[in-house]
């Protein structure tokens, strides 16, 4: 065998060893990169001098991808930790106009269906705001026109001073979302996630790496950020969603059901990074959690079949809408007491509404005045033994209920439908 055949097989077993070398070297220094016995440095000599396969062993042997599928929560970040990156994003601009405006929004699908009626609505810079209702009550949708996912039928709004309804990207460089239920490649890696979101809005390099770190952090999942999300716990996967909504520093932030699907821990993790976001970025929070909302929005709107009931304040709300509230419970191994007392209650004029639950109940009055003094000698009429009496304050969910009961679904106008064949008397 000549020199020349002899080259023509070594040169590109060469070039093939050495660029399989220096890809090895280039996968075990990427910054996520984790390797069985934690010595990156050990597994260079290996690729580097065990006699050519070195990159094979690495490749089989060195990298730990096993830990991207282990499940299980991790921490969320130190507030400290997230003040101090928050305090480096520019802040919201000082300025008079609200975040997001609508006149007369309204959306209706085929059929007739109505799924949002002249919703009028302003939110003011900064603010968290809630935005509730039940289940059907257009609250996804109202989402969806606001981000720019559809399309209103009828009415105008802007969002961050941009018109919604075919802004290009102008809409989408100012905002931040997270669906209701986010999908994301369970084969990716949180740091990858991150990272292609961010090119795709025109982040690149030093850049790039600074804002994926930072916003890991926000989140809790810089020490996860390698881990496959496919092995990701359900709040780890929200909390990877809110990054990616945070990634291009957004001045409103949309956040359909964030906390529904998530055990007290999670919850408990993500409403913190929401809170923390407070004068960073308007947020704008879809959910029928209405404690959560209570502990983190400045005002709430009340959406019911595409109506809005109410917006305002918490504060205002539960002084304006609140009705008082007696809650009695008796002692135990009293049989019948709940029915007992429920049955003296709500025979009287002043009892707006009577609940009970197995342990307590709860009197809605008009008058305090008059129900205050009438309880009581009600209660020993009914041979019922108390541990407990009191007047509690009402919370947003008895505010809530009220409204959307009293709300009811829109009074539509009487549907006349011909019976062909007949004339008006009814004869064919």
């Amino acid at each position: 065998m000549d020199a020349a055949t002899i080259a023509l097989v070594l040169i590109p077993l060469a070039i093939l060893q050495f660029g399989l070398m220096f890809y090895a070297l280039y996968d075990l220094f990427a910054e996520d990169r984790r390797v069985r016995g934690d010595s990156k440095i050990m597994w260079a000599l290996i690729i580097a001098f065990a006699s050519g396969i070195g990159p094979l062993v690495y490749f089989f042997v060195g990298r730990d991808d096993s830990r991207g599928a282990v499940t299980g929560n991790v921490p969320a970040a130190p507030t400290d930790s997230i003040a101090r990156i928050l305090a480096t994003w520019p802040a919201l601009p000082e300025t008079a106009d609200a975040a997001i405006s609508t006149t007369g929004l309204s959306k209706r699908y085929g059929g007739g269906v109505v799924a949002l009626d002249r919703l009028n609505l302003t939110v003011p810079s900064g603010s968290i705001f809630g935005f509730l209702g039940p289940n059907g009550a257009g609250k996804t949708t109202t989402l969806r026109l606001l981000t720019g996912l559809a399309s209103a039928t009828d009415g105008t709004g802007s969002v961050a001073g941009v018109k919604i309804g075919g802004t290009g990207g102008d809409l989408a460089r100012n905002i931040g979302y997270l669906d209701q239920d986010p999908r994301f490649y369970g084969w990716m890696r949180g740091r990858e996630l991150l990272n292609m979101v961010g090119q795709l809005h025109g982040l690149h390099g030093a850049a790039l790496k600074q804002r994926v770190g930072e916003v890991l952090e926000i989140v809790g999942l810089t020490d996860a950020a390698h881990r496959r999300i496919g092995g990701y716990s359900g709040g780890m996967r929200q909390r990877l969603g809110i990054g990616q909504a945070l990634i291009n520093q957004p001045r409103v932030l949309f956040l359909d059901e964030p906390v529904s699907s998530l055990d007290p821990e999670g919850r408990r993790d993500v409403l913190e990074i929401i809170s923390r976001l407070r004068g960073t970025a308007t947020v704008f929070m879809s959910t029928h959690i209405l404690n959560d909302v209570e502990r983190v929005c400045d005002r709430v709107a009340i959406l019911n079949f595409g109506h809005l009931v109410v917006e305002g304040p918490i504060a205002e709300l539960l002084d304006r809408y609140a009705q008082p509230i007696y809650e009695l419970q008796p002692e135990p191994q009293q049989p019948g007491s709940i029915d007992r007392l429920a049955a003296a209650l709500r025979g009287q004029a002043w009892a707006h509404e009577v609940k009970s639950t197995p342990d307590t109940v709860r009197v809605f009055v008009d008058d305090p005045t008059v129900a205050g003094p009438a309880i009581m000698p009600l209660v020993v009429a009914s041979g019922v033994s108390l541990v407990r009496y009191e007047r509690v304050r009402p919370s947003l969910e008895d505010i809530f209920l009220r409204l959307v009961a009293e709300s009811g679904p829109p009074i539509a106008p009487p549907v006349t439908v011909p019976v062909w064949g007949l004339d008006a008397s009814g004869r064919r």
